[in-house]
């Protein structure tokens, strides 16, 4: 009998995934809030539900099972809704996340103060959803520091402080882009950052993904720290690259990830490896869908899936079948109004590109850069080195340009 799907989320960086599910012989449950979202195209039964309401999704689904429409799994296809997929897990026996890891995943304080009772090597960190305790919790922490939401994503309020007296008026937004007002302070480590990814097959894991992060538009967008892409393999020595490895995966089984995917965001530290945040999840910016694949030659979604619905992995599926160059770099623009884009069918058809798309167009309005989710656009390309494929994303971006209405007329 053919096994049903659900999946949750179905916007533009879903979508990828979603075909391979699709591919796979799967029927799919695809939920998203969104009645246009480009992925629902796919489900062969959809529900619109916000993905964020887990109990309005179970509710959706227990209605289909009542019409004889069964369920074997359910996974967040990019989109970082936990809760969610575990509410509807938890709720009809299937595998996945417990609803206390789901939680920990969820709450980044939480989630510090899990892991720092496991040992795991973190920044330091300190509550200050009551403003009072901001500026003596931040004396003790030292400058620079991070101050961030508890429960917010793509670096919304997410922000660097040098100075105290900037303190005040970054709490105000990171209190604002946090869904329950919550705020949290954290030590800036000073270090190569990366981004991994983990099958968690009943415990055992299986660390594909590995790439460098990019920051160099720091110096301009800060206090705001938006990254500029990704690449891989890693400049780090192989010594190095186990070592965050191993911390990684250490601080996947502290948070109870057992069965599904953890995604780390980590940083190497003159103390050694550090974990800025674990996931449960599969990541976004296309990193499981497109690049991992690219780099490795494991269909990395599809093996995310088969641990959805409880399928062991074989070691020759979670074995690398090479090793790639491949790169990401965003879409730099100036601020304005959008009046015409030049460039795109050229950029996407330049040597090495796999994947180009802008999410801007005529009438757009582009602001400064304060969080990940205002990035216009996106070059990945590979090649056989990590420069080669680094310069082909950049050069493909750079055929790509726009005219701006004149704001006077």
């Amino acid at each position: 009998m053919t096994k049903n799907l659900l999946i949750i989320g179905a916007g533009i960086e879903a979508c990828e995934g979603i075909k391979v599910a699709k591919g796979m012989g799967l029927g799919l449950i695809i939920a998203d809030g969104n009645p246009a979202a480009p992925g629902l195209a796919l489900a062969d039964w959809q529900i619109i539900e916000s993905t964020y309401d887990g109990e309005a999704i179970l509710d959706q689904v227990k209605k289909l099972q009542a019409n004889g429409i069964h369920i074997d799994g359910a996974i967040a296809m990019c989109a970082d809704v936990p809760l969610s997929v575990a509410t509807v897990t938890n709720a009809l026996g299937l595998p996945g996340l417990s609803m206390d890891s789901a939680f920990l995943v969820s709450d980044k304080l939480a989630m510090k103060i899990k892991l720092q009772s496991e040992g795991i090597p973190i920044p330091r960190f300190a509550d200050v959803s009551d403003k009072l305790k901001l500026v003596e919790q931040a004396t003790a922490i030292g400058f620079p520091l991070i101050i961030k939401p508890v429960d917010s994503r793509g670096a919304r309020g997410v922000q660097l402080i040098e100075t105290p007296e900037t303190l005040d008026t970054a709490w105000q937004l990171a209190a604002k882009e946090s869904p329950t007002s919550r705020v949290m302070l954290e030590e800036y480590l000073e270090g190569p950052q990366f981004s991994t990814e983990t099958l968690v097959d009943r415990g055992r894991c299986h660390t594909l993904g590995f790439a460098d992060r990019n920051y160099e538009w720091l110096a301009r967008t800060k206090p705001f720290i938006i990254e500029n892409g990704g690449d891989a393999p890693t400049i780090v020595s192989t010594d190095i690259n186990a070592e965050v490895i191993a911390t990684v995966e250490k601080a996947a089984a502290a948070l109870g990830i057992h069965q599904g995917i953890a995604k780390g965001d980590m940083v190497y530290t003159a103390e050694g490896a550090k974990v800025i945040e674990i996931a449960g999840r599969l990541s976004g910016g296309f990193f499981s869908t497109t690049q991992i694949p690219l780099a490795t030659g494991v269909n990395f979604i599809e093996k995310a899936i088969k641990l959805a619905l409880g399928e062991p992995l074989t070691d020759d599926e979670v074995t690398a079948k090479y090793q790639r160059a491949v790169a990401i770099r965003y879409l730099d623009l100036a601020p304005g109004k959008v009046s015409r884009i030049h460039g795109i069918s050229k950029a996407s058809g330049a040597s090495g590109i796999e994947m180009l798309k802008v999410f801007v167009g005529p009438g757009s309005n582009i602001y400064p850069l304060t969080n990940h989710t205002q990035r216009a656009g996106f070059a990945i390309a590979s090649a056989e080195k990590k420069q080669d494929a680094i310069a082909r994303a950049l050069a493909a971006l750079s055929q790509i340009t726009v005219e701006y209405e004149d704001l006077q007329t």
